[in-house]
C-alpha cells in the first residue's frame, strides 16, 4: 500500500488551501487529510480558522479527516498526528480513493510525506530530577546547545521545555533523522500570493473572525475549566485572546499584537516551504490571484499529464 498522499496542497495562512483541496477532491472523488496542528481540537473553530463550509462543493460533502478529534486542553503532538494520519490514510486506501493532504503546518506536512523518521524518547527520571533545580533561562540555554529552536512554544512552557531537552539528548531524535527525497508519485502544490496581499487577507480575516465571536469562543473554553496557560500554549489567536481575557492586554493591544503575530507566522510558513525546496522537494506553485477555478484546473491538468 502506498504510504504517502497522492496530492499535497500547502501554503501560508489565509491563501485558500482548504477550499482548493476540497474542489480538487470533489473532481477526483478524493478524501482530504488535514495537516493543521490546531484544527484537531473540538470547539476551537474561529481561532484556528476552521471553516467546515469549505468542504461543501456543488452541494456535496467532501470527506475530511483529522479535524475535531481532540479535546481543547490536550497537547496533541507530532507523534499523535503520525498515528492518526496513518490510520486515516489506510482507511482511504481501502476505499480506493485518492488521498489529498492540505495544511500549512510544516512539520505535519513533512511527516505526511514520509520525510521524518519519528522515534519517541524515553522519559529520563535522572535528568528530570536535575532539571527541577534549574531556572527557565538555564533550561533554554541547554536546549539551544542541543538543537536549533524551531518552535518558540518549546521555550515558553517549562514542562514542554524539559521534554524537548529530554528528546534532544537522545541519539535517535526525530529532527536529526530527516530524509529529504521527493516522495514517489506525490504531487505537491503550493498557493503563492504577494506578501502584501497575504497581509491584507490576514488583517481582514482577523476582523471577520473577531466579529463572528472568536473572543466568545475562547471565553467559553476558559469557562469549561481549561487553564489559561493551556490555551496560551496553542499560540497565536488563543494566546493573545487569553491574555486579553485575563487582563494582561487591553483590546487594542491584543488586536495589534495578534495581527503582527499572524503576519510573522505566515512569513515563517513560507520560509519553511522554501527550505523544503532547497532540500530537494519539488513544489508546483499556483498563482493564488488567478482564482479558485483556474488553480483547480491547473492542478487537475498537472495530475492528468503525469498519469
Amino acid at each position: 500500500m502506498k504510504t504517502t498522499p497522492d496530492i499535497v496542497i500547502l501554503g501560508p495562512t489565509a491563501t485558500g488551501k482548504t477550499r482548493l483541496a476540497a474542489w480538487v477532491a470533489d473532481a477526483i472523488h478524493g478524501e482530504i487529510i488535514s495537516a493543521d496542528s490546531r484544527q484537531v481540537y473540538r470547539g476551537m473553530d474561529e481561532g484556528t480558522g476552521k471553516d467546515l463550509g469549505d468542504y461543501l462543493v456543488n452541494g456535496r460533502q467532501v470527506p475530511y479527516h483529522l479535524i475535531d478529534i481532540a479535546e481543547a486542553g490536550h497537547r496533541y503532538n507530532i507523534f499523535d498526528f503520525k498515528r492518526d494520519f496513518d490510520l486515516a490514510l489506510a482507511g482511504i486506501r481501502e476505499r480506493n480513493n485518492p488521498v489529498i493532504v492540505s495544511g500549512g503546518s510544516g512539520m505535519y506536512l513533512e511527516t505526511a510525506l514520509g520525510l521524518y523518521e519519528l522515534h519517541k524518547a524515553d522519559i529520563d527520571d535522572d535528568f528530570r530530577e536535575e532539571a527541577a533545580s534549574l531556572s527557565m533561562e538555564e533550561l533554554q540555554h541547554m536546549l539551544s546547545k542541543l538543537r536549533t529552536l524551531h518552535n518558540t512554544s518549546d521555550i515558553l512552557d517549562r514542562e514542554r521545555l524539559i521534554r524537548a531537552i529530554e528528546v534532544a539528548r537522545t541519539a535517535d531524535y526525530g529532527y536529526e533523522n530527516k530524509i529529504y527525497t521527493q516522495p514517489g508519485n506525490t504531487h505537491i502544490f503550493g498557493i503563492s500570493l504577494p506578501r502584501n496581499l497575504v497581509r491584507e487577507r490576514i488583517s481582514q480575516r482577523l476582523k471577520e473572525r473577531l466579529n463572528r465571536g472568536m473572543l466568545k469562543e475562547v471565553e467559553k473554553i476558559l469557562n469549561k475549566g481549561v487553564p489559561p496557560e493551556d490555551l496560551i500554549y496553542y499560540g497565536l489567536e488563543y494566546k493573545y485572546l487569553t491574555l486579553y481575557l485575563t487582563g494582561q492586554l487591553d483590546y487594542e493591544q491584543m488586536v495589534a499584537a495578534l495581527n503582527t503575530a499572524i503576519h510573522q507566522f505566515a512569513k515563517r510558513q513560507m520560509t519553511w516551504f522554501r527550505r523544503m525546496e532547497r532540500r530537494g522537494i519539488k513544489i508546483h506553485w499556483l498563482d493564488g490571484q488567478a482564482g479558485l477555478e483556474s488553480m483547480n484546473n491547473e492542478v487537475l491538468n498537472v495530475i492528468n499529464k503525469m498519469k
